[in-house]
């Protein structure tokens, strides 16, 4: 099973910033939404801790291509960078869709498409139990999402996650247990 690390719970207000997320399973090292932070030091020096250095990193995988979740992709030299759409390697672009596409073996990817068309939830499996890394939440208490391309889709793939996952890693937020996810409005 997977183990998780969230290196930097985001924010919005006066300030914007992503949540920064580490996952390893077996070989795979991957970083979920390297965007937008307060500085760098705040998704290197966790990751310093935790033993990890940035050549380690394997996968990238992106919510979507907002600059608040891909502002830091550079920070890691060598990896394979996944989006709803594509693996990016190098030079070599690998189209396939996310739907159901697995980065590792505890790590496959949902297709929600609400806060942009091409958002994309990562689901991971681990020994407590199912994460999923998301913008279909801001944070543990928005119900809704001002900046929706799709507000009406917001509670359906909610809905779809909550089917699956018992803890929602926020775009811009802590962690929290899925069973107090807000609803977005009907």
């Amino acid at each position: 099973m997977a183990q998780i690390d969230v290196l930097f719970a985001g924010y919005v207000g006066d300030r914007v910033a992503g949540t920064v997320s580490l996952v390893r399973d077996g070989e795979a090292i991957i970083v979920i939404d390297p965007g937008m932070v307060p500085d760098r030091s705040v998704i290197l020096e966790p990751l310093g801790r935790l033993g990890v250095d940035p050549a380690d990193v394997t996968d990238i995988v992106l919510s979507h291509h907002h600059p608040d979740h891909t502002m830091n992709i550079a920070l890691f030299p060598s990896v394979r960078v996944h989006d709803h759409w594509a693996v990016y390697e190098n030079d070599i672009w690998t189209s396939r869709p996310a739907e159901g596409f697995a980065v590792s073996a505890a790590v496959s990817l949902m297709e929600t498409p609400a806060h942009t068309p091409q958002d994309t939830t990562t689901v991971v499996q681990t020994d407590d139990g199912t994460y999923a890394f998301t913008h279909l939440w801001w944070n543990e208490s928005a119900a809704e999402d001002p900046l929706a391309a799709q507000p009406e889709l917001l509670q359906p793939y909610r809905d779809r996650v909550l089917e699956v996952a018992t803890v929602i890693v926020p775009g811009h937020g802590a962690a929290f247990a899925a069973d107090v996810a807000p609803r977005a409005a009907s």
